[in-house]
């Protein structure tokens, strides 16, 4: 009972490890696929980030501020989760420092995507149910300020596990090991840990933003002017809530994969990991410049047109409203 008790909990952590992919045509293709879409995207997002850094009026609008660190912190997470997913169907061993590292990145900004809808979240609220203080509540320090507290939430619970890891074994950051994030965990409870903090995590986000889109709903309905604003704001925290969706299946991602290696199938391990790579890690994070710059009237004419690169050819009139 023992031995099936060690065996056990040798798959629940390191069950990233337990099957090798032959690389073959079919695999090394999926990877290309997988990898030109990150690479895609992201370079959507540089563009997006270039659009809103290239205009004072954006650079200094608190919304537009959370937007900027959204698309910053989506672009991270897509980099390395490719570098990491490359690793892993290399059966790569990292320094665990380097490892540290990248998993810090992926960590820190799985967990700042929920929290930065929640913050852009209540903005809309505050912009619309006390437009007369929104200014003085909603000022360029306080966002940035709301943008660093949105990293350090994000960091603290790795930051946690590294510096107990550290505590347990002086050489932990010598050794080298296949760079997943149960990798780093020295004893069981941290996982429960980790899997508590963030159910914690999701429902607290979904609670503020769904306080939030009542708000603003019943403010919408009750108004007699500035319907448009505030119809729109209903919307785009609306979208809030489906992207946070999309995060919390990214939540379920290890859980899935986890089960899929319990059953032992090496088949099914890799197709479902692929599948859960492609369409729960990817995916929701190439939507925020679909979502949210294309529908903003002052960023769509921008974008578009930095997109085909026309940089000196025009200078658009920006008006935000």
């Amino acid at each position: 009972m023992a031995g099936t008790n060690d065996s056990t909990a040798e798959v629940f952590f390191i069950h990233q490890q337990i099957f090798q992919v032959a690389l073959t045509e079919g695999p090394i293709s999926k990877l290309i696929v997988a990898t030109i879409m990150s690479l895609f995207f992201t370079y959507l997002n540089a563009i997006m980030v270039y659009t809103l850094w290239s205009q004072p009026v954006l650079k200094e609008t608190p919304r537009y501020i959370l937007f900027t660190n959204m698309l910053l912190n989506d672009s991270i997470q897509l980099f390395v989760t490719s570098m990491l997913y490359i690793f892993s169907l290399l059966v790569f061993k990292l320094v665990t420092v380097a490892c540290a590292f990248l998993i810090f990145l992926s960590t820190a900004t799985f967990t700042n995507a929920p929290l930065n809808l929640a913050v852009m979240s209540l903005e809309r609220y505050v912009a619309i149910c006390f437009p007369l203080r929104h200014a003085e509540i909603a000022t360029q320090k306080r966002t940035h300020i709301a943008v660093a507290l949105i990293w350090f939430t994000g960091s603290i619970n790795f930051i946690i596990d590294l510096l107990y890891g550290l505590a347990m074994d002086s050489n932990f950051l010598t050794s080298q090991i296949f760079c997943t994030r149960e990798r780093l965990f020295k004893k069981p409870w941290q996982l429960d840990a980790y899997q508590g903090f963030n159910i914690f995590y999701f429902v607290s986000m979904t609670m503020i933003i769904l306080f939030t889109y009542i708000s603003i709903w019943l403010t919408a309905r009750s108004i007699s002017s500035n319907k448009y604003s505030a119809a729109k704001a209903h919307k785009t925290v609306l979208l809030h809530l489906f992207q946070l969706g999309l995060c919390l299946t990214s939540f379920l991602y290890s859980i899935m994969e986890r089960a899929a290696a319990m059953a032992g199938s090496s088949s099914l391990f890799v197709d479902l990991r692929y599948l859960n790579y492609i369409f729960v890690l990817i995916l929701p994070r190439c939507l925020s410049p679909l979502i949210y710059g294309l529908r903003d009237d002052a960023v769509r004419p921008l974008f578009m047109c930095y997109f085909r690169c026309a940089t000196g050819k025009r200078k658009s009139t920006v008006n935000v409203r």
